[in-house]
C-alpha cells in the first residue's frame, strides 16, 4: 500500500527530539506563516493526551487550528483526544478507547484532499507509543510525509537530534529539515554552535532557528511566524 501522501497532496510531519521542545509552537507558527502567504493549510494532531475535555480539541490541536485558520471538523484535526497526561498508549488504555490507527490515516487522507498543504504534529518524539507497540514513527511512515524535526539549541541537543534522525532513517522517512526552537537572545557557547554542528553532523538542513519569546501561546505563534521567510516555501512545498 502506498503512503497516503504519494497519491494525495503535500505536507510535512512535525516531530520533536523530546516532549516540550517547542514542537507545537513551531508547527503552529509555520502554519500561520503559510496561511499568511495564501496557502490553504490543513492541520492535524492525530493523538493528543492530557486533554481536559476530550469532547473538544486539546490545547495543541486548538492552537494549530487557530494559527492556520483550518476549517476542518474537529474529528479530522484531532481524531483521538485522551484525558490522562501520559503516553498516548497508556492514556488510551486508561480511557478504554483503543487508538484507531486506520482511522488516523483516513483522517489525514481527507485533509490532504481538502487542503493545499497539511501539517501533522506528532505526540512527543518518534518513539512514543500510540497503540501497543505502534509508535509515532510508525504513523509517520504510514502517512509518508517528509519529516521536520524540532530540537532545542542547548547542551545535549546534538545527541538527542542525531538519535531522532537515526530512528527516522531506520523507518525510511524523508528528512525535510530541522527547526531549532527556543534560541535565547544571549546564547551560550553550546547554543551558538548548535545550528552549524547539527547541520554538519546530521547532513540535514536547518530550516529555521526560532528565538525564545515571552507571552502566552498565541502571542508566541504570531511572533514566531514572522521569523520565517518565503525561501522556506521552496524547501517544504
Amino acid at each position: 500500500m502506498l503512503p497516503v501522501s504519494e497519491s494525495r497532496g503535500r505536507g510535512i510531519f512535525v516531530t520533536g527530539t523530546d516532549t516540550g521542545v517547542g514542537k507545537t509552537l513551531a508547527a503552529a507558527a509555520l502554519a500561520r506563516f503559510l496561511a499568511n502567504q495564501g496557502v490553504r493549510v490543513g492541520v492535524m494532531k492525530p493523538v493528543e493526551s492530557g486533554v481536559a475535555d476530550p469532547a473538544r480539541l486539546g490545547e495543541d490541536g486548538a492552537l494549530l487550528r487557530w494559527a492556520s485558520g483550518c476549517d476542518a471538523p474537529v474529528q479530522l484535526i484531532g481524531p483521538c483526544r485522551l484525558k490522562a497526561p501520559v503516553a498516548p498508549s497508556l492514556a488510551a488504555e486508561l480511557a478504554g478507547i483503543p487508538v484507531d490507527i486506520d482511522g488516523l490515516v483516513a483522517a489525514a487522507r481527507q485533509l490532504l484532499e481538502r487542503y493545499e498543504f497539511l501539517i501533522v504534529e506528532g505526540a512527543g518524539g518518534l518513539m512514543v507509543p500510540l497503540q501497543d507497540a505502534f509508535l509515532v514513527g510508525d504513523l509517520a511512515c504510514r502517512l509518508g510525509l517528509p519529516l521536520v524535526t524540532v530540537c532545542r539549541p542547548g547542551l545535549g541537543t546534538i545527541n538527542h537530534t542525531l538519535l531522532t534522525l537515526q530512528a527516522a532513517r531506520c523507518w525510511g522517512l524523508r528528512l525535510a529539515g530541522l527547526i531549532i526552537s527556543g534560541m535565547p537572545a544571549e546564547p551560550d557557547l553550546a547554543e551558538r554552535h548548535a545550528p552549524s554542528m547539527l547541520a554538519e553532523l546530521s547532513g540535514v538542513e536547518v530550516l529555521q532557528v526560532l528565538p525564545r519569546v515571552p507571552g502566552e501561546a498565541r502571542h508566541k505563534v504570531v511572533a514566531l511566524s514572522r521569523q520565517f521567510t518565503p525561501t522556506i516555501l521552496d524547501k517544504i512545498l
